[in-house]
């Protein structure tokens, strides 16, 4: 019997299977050849180690901002910075890996570093707005990443770019800033390590230490919180600091990891796409994990099915909107988890 403890992951699991089920219902409207069709989406991102280290190249980002986001939302705060400072913090990144020269070890942990601190300072600045002011996150968080994104840009243009490239890039990273590959044959870089270690740290930040109970008390009620003796104002400007250098740390990571030089002329989207990670993992950074991959999974899958087959990769944007609009709809499945508290309730 299913206990309502269950609940949130029993949900989560029929969002997921719905957004499925209507996306396979659309292939086989669409598709001239829709089983072999749904075939390659399900089966063709694990035929090979090239397209399983593709869905893990592509889950390393989306694990980094979804773990800054989940710790965001965890506190109740509705902010999606993560996307204008994972973009910033790869271009102050890509600044010392064009123009210090460092030992191997050493280049990429300053780089690294540099990133990861202005992704906590500029991160603090929509916190302070918040915890002093009570200014909108939301907002303030999506126009600093239009800033950001400008800045970045016109740094790109007018200090880093290389005029004997044929395109709006840097110029080429030192050899010794770059992250190491792990498996040959594929991408995977040594910011998966760096990322898991992370996530562990949080998770025990977050049920092990005061300061993680403050975080879930002030996301839970900031009013309570307060009246508790909890300076719920230190703890909204933490949790940016710790979001901000983490999704800085991804961006840094990112660059260095899968490039040579710096080469984003648009946001990457994988700070937005933090924010359906997070609520796939339904704000654990354990579960971040499992979250990421699933939709590096369907990703790849859809790139693969767009090559393969005569359905486009636009797919994938329906799945990810299905799953977004049932998973924030409050009302699915609620009646179900009244009956097992009611039951639950009677048993004891």
């Amino acid at each position: 019997m299913f206990k309502v403890k269950y609940f949130e992951y029993i949900r989560t699991s029929a969002v997921i299977v719905i957004a499925l089920a209507i996306a396979f219902l659309i292939i086989s409207l669409v598709s001239n050849q829709p089983v072999k069709t749904i075939g390659i989406f399900l089966f063709e991102p694990l035929s090979s180690k090239g397209h399983i280290g593709n869905v893990i190249e592509m889950a390393i980002p989306l694990m980094f901002t979804g773990l800054a986001v989940s710790l965001l939302f965890r506190a109740n705060m509705f902010n999606l910075g993560a996307e204008g400072i994972f973009y910033f913090s790869g271009v102050v990144t890509s600044v010392l890996a064009i123009h210090l020269t460092l030992d191997g070890w050493l280049h990429p942990i300053v780089a690294i570093a540099a990133g990861s601190i202005v992704g906590a300072l500029l991160s603090a600045i929509p916190g302070i707005l918040k915890a002093k002011w009570n200014a909108n996150e939301l907002v303030t968080s999506l126009m600093f990443n239009n800033i950001l994104f400008g800045v970045g840009l016109y740094l790109l243009n007018y200090h880093l770019r290389d005029a004997k490239a044929f395109a709006n890039v840097s110029y080429k990273f030192e050899k010794t800033a770059l992250l190491s590959k792990m498996v040959p044959g594929t991408r995977i870089h040594t910011g998966l390590l760096i990322v898991i270690v992370l996530i562990i740290a949080a998770h025990l930040f977050l049920y092990k230490t005061k300061w993680g109970y403050e975080l879930r008390m002030t996301g839970i009620n900031r009013n309570f919180a307060r009246y508790s003796g909890m300076k719920t104002a230190k703890v909204i400007i933490l949790v940016h600091l710790i979001a901000g250098f983490i999704a800085g740390m991804g961006g840094s990571v990112e660059v260095l990891g899968m490039y040579n030089r710096f080469q984003w002329t648009s946001l990457p989207g994988y700070g937005l796409d933090g924010a359906l990670v997070a609520m796939l993992a339904k704000n654990n950074p354990i579960s971040v994990i499992g979250a990421a991959l699933f939709l590096a999974y369907i990703r790849i899958g859809a790139d693969m099915m767009a090559r393969l087959s005569d359905v486009p990769s636009e797919m994938i944007s329906i799945i990810q909107a299905i799953i977004i609009l049932l998973i924030s709809a409050e009302q699915f499945l609620k009646f179900w988890k009244n009956r097992m508290l009611l039951k639950e309730a009677k048993e004891a």
